[in-house]
């Protein structure tokens, strides 16, 4: 399977930003632009988006944490390589 990482955004002029929302847990499926979670700095709040579509694997923050950029927020399965990989454990041979 082809994990996708998905990291905190350049959130402008702060050190970290508080985690105020998880919209997602793990085996969620998503398309792109759905919001994953939400962060809020100082001067507004940000819904992080997903940038593909795929399954939801893990969530590697909590809600009153804290992240900066660069920060891995959640891992997304690649819903290509979910369908190969479960086609391929029906086949018999």
């Amino acid at each position: 399977m082809s994990d996708l990482e998905l990291r905190c955004p350049d959130i402008g002029n702060f050190k970290d930003v508080a985690i105020i929302a998880v919209l997602v847990k793990p085996g969620d499926a998503v398309e792109p632009d759905t919001p994953l979670l939400t962060l809020e700095t100082d001067k507004a709040a940000i819904d992080v988006p997903a940038s593909q579509s795929g399954t939801i694997t893990q969530v590697l923050v909590e809600v009153g944490g804290r992240a900066s950029q660069g920060t891995p927020l959640v891992r997304i399965t690649d819903r290509k390589s979910t369908r190969l990989n479960s086609s391929h454990a029906n086949i018999s041979y």
